[in-house]
């Protein structure tokens, strides 16, 4: 068999490979990533370049974003009534609960922009008894894929996801006698069954199959809904372009500081052609560089200076690297919607913080839509496979604190300072209710209790 499923690809997957590696590796940043995204500029000698790229440091902007938006959503638990305990605890099978593996879900879809739940059921033999099923861990799980792992599907006439690709690399090593073995492998679903290949030096060879009795493909493709596919990128993009221009920027800036506190020899050219016989007439103690860089020395005529003196770059320009890095922090947090206008709040209109408070909790409601979505999709394909796992009622919070908590308390307060009529008084303990509730929900219950308490 030939070696095509090892390398046939989606075209939106061939469109989007290199931006989610890119991504992918803005997000993990450490040295791999610097020396990546370090730019030499043209007047950089190889010396200075490799100075620069070992002293760089880099503030990982992306993975904070990317943590901070899931934090948000997921900022409460989500409901989940007439779940299995159990499953709830650990629904990848490898440990993680369903809280951690939608977090993961969550994520993927902040670098990427696209992400899959894949819900499968252990490889068996036979009709296992409920010990066995027990002992075994017989039951379906779900974990998440990165895009970079979906390499190829195809969608029915209804709709549905016809078949679909996903790429394994599988790490052998059970034997602590044997050296561990790394195979490259392709795992194909169908709705009827799903078949896993490997590829050798001969060409590619099923290496196991089973029977698919969901009847769908168990894969759940999920998408930022903007547009995102072949044709329009993804904002995380344009989150790590500008976060590699602050990367560069602090370079540069760490660099001027450096040459601040280790200036730059010029010297006389007299002087300069006086080592430069003292080195050609052989003394082992006389070297002299004549290499025109920042750490190397200047040479200039008699004309201008005549002397020799140490010479650094002023304060200016690393103050002006640091604002320039300041202006791009704060364009980069405005990307992303979290409604940061400036650095004083105070600066910023009534209209202008209402407007950023509904835009950052749309954002927020969209992206918890779309995982109760896809979690609930999730729950139904484990039915499919063992109908004694319950479909729950899941449940998402779509209430976001983003505001600015102490103004509002400090709003409200005021208000209730106000010599006002019993409505008015209502209204208040109404509204500071409904910003407890946003802060930390109350139960239904609970809350008509405070309302009978404010009527009362």
């Amino acid at each position: 068999m030939s070696n095509y499923l090892f390398y046939r690809r989606h075209p939106e997957y061939a469109a989007n490979e290199s931006c989610w590696k890119h991504a992918l590796a803005a997000y993990a940043g450490g040295k791999n990533y610097i020396e990546q995204a370090l730019i030499r500029h043209v007047s950089e000698i190889d010396i200075e370049f490799s100075e620069r790229r070992r002293r760089a440091y880099y503030f990982n902007y992306p993975r904070a974003i990317a943590r901070r938006i899931t934090q948000y959503v997921l900022s409460v638990d989500p409901v989940r009534r007439n779940a299995n305990p159990d499953m709830v605890e650990d629904w990848s099978r490898s440990g993680l609960r369903c809280n951690e593996v939608m977090r993961q879900l969550s994520t993927m879809l902040n670098v990427f922009g696209r992400a899959w739940l894949s819900v499968e059921m252990p490889n068996f033999s036979g009709v296992p008894t409920l010990e066995r099923a027990k002992k075994e861990r017989l039951r379906p799980y779900v974990r998440t894929l990165s895009p970079l792992q979906v390499t190829d599907w195809a969608y029915g006439n209804d709709g549905k996801l016809l078949w679909a690709l996903t790429a394994e690399n599988e790490f052998l090593n059970s034997d602590p006698f044997r050296a561990p073995v790394k195979l490259r492998r392709r795992r194909l679903y169908t709705r009827e069954m799903w078949k896993v290949y490997e590829q050798t030096a001969s060409g590619t060879v099923e290496v196991d199959a089973g029977v698919n009795a969901t009847g769908v493909v168990p894969l759940i493709p999920v998408t930022e809904p903007d547009g995102f596919g072949i044709d329009a990128g993804h904002w995380f993009e344009d989150v790590v372009r500008i976060s590699e221009a602050i990367l560069n920027n602090e370079s540069e800036a760490q660099m001027n500081t450096v040459k601040q506190m280790f200036g730059m020899l010029v010297v006389s050219e007299s002087f300069a052609r006086g080592a430069r016989k003292l080195s050609a007439s052989g003394s082992k103690n006389d070297n002299f560089s004549a290499t025109v860089a920042r750490s190397a020395a200047i040479i200039e005529s008699t004309d201008e200076k005549g002397i020799s003196r140490y010479i650094s770059p002023s304060g200016v320009e690393t103050s002006t690297i640091r604002a320039e890095n300041d202006y791009l922090k704060r364009e980069l947090y405005e990307i992303v919607g979290l409604a940061i206008q400036s650095r004083s709040r105070d600066n910023s209109s009534a209209e202008a913080k209402a407007w950023d408070f509904q835009n950052s909790s749309q954002f927020l409601a969209v992206r918890a839509d779309l995982l109760e979505q896809s979690e609930l999709e999730a729950w139904k394909i484990m039915h499919l496979y063992d109908l004694d796992v319950n479909v729950p009622e899941v449940i998402y919070n779509r209430k976001f604190a983003v505001r600015d908590l102490a103004d509002s308390i400090a709003g409200i307060i005021q208000l209730a300072s106000l010599d006002m009529g019993k409505s008015f008084r209502q209204a208040i303990g109404y509204a500071a209710t409904e910003l407890l509730d946003s802060v930390e929900p109350i139960g239904v219950k609970q809350k008509q209790e405070i309302f009978n308490e404010i009527n009362a």
